[in-house]
């Protein structure tokens, strides 16, 4: 393997640096770099970051590669910055043995553009009624450590208390997709003004608080540990922010399209906007983006959700609800939290990389730019801005709620254990 010198990079944000890498790990960090033979990266101006890591990824594969294949999903994903992504049990088959856990795995291995995780199911079938093989999953050569029904809630609390106590034994997590769905049946759009003005289902903020209530205090009363997927409202946050205040070991991610987008976008009837958890107000977005610079939220996660053309070119009610996500998320959270002045890069590196690689035990990812670490990087002209177009998207789905809005930054270079996946914006 080549060696790269990454010249006068803001690591971090920081002072401009040069950044040597040689054989798959940075073999130096410092001013001044220079190496024989070395393919140089000038990178003036640019912040070099940790390669992302995200906890919450729809790759589809098995069943619906008509939306996403592992490859494509990948692919994407190193487009956006990631060198690690953790990948959701809803495929068909679901993922609730070890044998699809690993075939999973091992199709991230063959493609080579990011390292794949699989998450496990926690029940059999995502039907909430019987634990999945979550010990064997584990076992596995994918060796599972986030278990998670996202889609569906474990709303039964018997089950849910079980597998708290099951992965305990190994260090492992409960990923819960908050949403009671006695309280969310029928619901197309959070409930409020404008739903009450739209005459569309409304989904209660109190259907998401209930459910994280609840698994809180189990997490304390098992003790384990347990994670909020995709928290959406001000009122999750402040549960969130009680139990860490007691001690309990939870964690809670956001979207980036919890960030910026509110309900009011639901006024188009586009169904680009329809999500699960769905879009919420004005006031729940900021109450987001404080705690996500306080640290009551740990993590950005993407949920990227590919779909088909269409799944998504319907009427509202008829329309699957998801949106893509890898290829605009760090843009997102630049103008969300870095140009307002709530994020540092620094702190930005912990949100998308260093906190998820920890939540979900991923090793080798979420490490220091310093010598001796492995060579996950991704480099980021701060400075660019530009209009999305899908036309150009890695992924297969063309989902995206952010067409023809200009978003700030553009990743221009990512590299795998020192390899390149992505070079001037094109993939390697």
């Amino acid at each position: 393997m080549s060696k790269i010198l990454i010249r006068g990079a803001r690591v971090l944000g920081g002072e401009p640096q040069d950044v040597l890498i040689d054989g798959g790990t940075i073999a130096a960090v410092g001013a001044g770099l220079s190496a024989e033979g070395a393919e140089v990266v000038e990178a003036e101006g640019k912040v070099l970051l940790p390669g992302l890591v995200d906890l919450h990824t729809h790759l589809r594969e098995p069943g619906r590669e008509d939306s996403e294949t592992v490859l494509t999903g990948t692919r994407a994903a190193a487009s956006g910055g990631y060198t690690a992504v953790f990948a959701m049990a809803n495929t068909f088959p679901v993922a609730d043995t070890a044998g699809v856990v690993e075939q999973v795995w091992r199709m991230g291995r063959e493609h080579g553009y990011c390292d794949v995780q699989p998450i496990g199911a926690v029940t059999v079938g995502l039907d909430g009624r019987k634990l999945a093989e979550l010990g064997a999953m584990h076992e596995s050569a994918a060796g599972v450590t986030v278990f998670s029904d996202d889609g569906k809630c474990v709303d039964d609390a018997v089950i849910m208390r079980r597998a708290l106590e099951y992965v305990k034994a190994f260090g492992g997590v409960v990923a819960q997709h908050a949403q009671e769905p006695r309280l969310t049946e029928g619901a197309q759009m959070n409930e409020g003004v404008v739903s009450a003005e739209l005459g569309l289902g409304g989904w209660p903020a109190v259907a998401e608080e209930s459910v994280i209530a609840r698994d809180v205090l189990l997490a304390e009363h098992v003790g384990s540990r347990v994670h909020i997927c995709h928290l959406s409202t001000a009122g999750s946050v402040e549960i969130v922010r009680w139990a860490k205040s007691r001690g309990i070991d939870v964690t809670a991610e956001v979207t980036p399209h919890h960030l910026l987008l509110t309900d009011e976008l639901v006024r188009t009837y586009n169904p680009v906007y329809k999500v699960n958890p769905p879009l919420r107000t004005e006031r729940d977005v900021l109450a987001l983006r404080e705690a996500l610079a306080d640290g009551t939220i740990d993590i950005v996660a993407t949920d990227h959700a590919p779909h088909p053309h269409e799944d998504k070119d319907c009427e509202w009610a008829a329309a699957a609800m998801g949106m893509v996500g890898l290829e605009t998320a760090l843009s997102v959270v630049q103008e969300t939290m870095v140009d307002t002045g709530l994020l540092d890069w620094a702190t930005v590196a912990d949100r998308m990389s260093f906190a998820p690689a920890r939540i979900g035990r991923a090793t080798g990812h979420g490490r220091p730019v310093s010598a001796g670490e492995p060579a996950n990087l991704t480099l980021v002209d701060t400075a660019y801005r530009g209009s999305v177009d899908p036309a150009g998207f890695a992924s297969r789905s063309r989902n995206t709620p952010y067409e023809g809005r200009e978003l700030p930054g553009r990743v221009t270079h990512t590299w795998l254990r020192g390899k390149a996946t992505l070079v001037d914006g094109k993939l390697a």
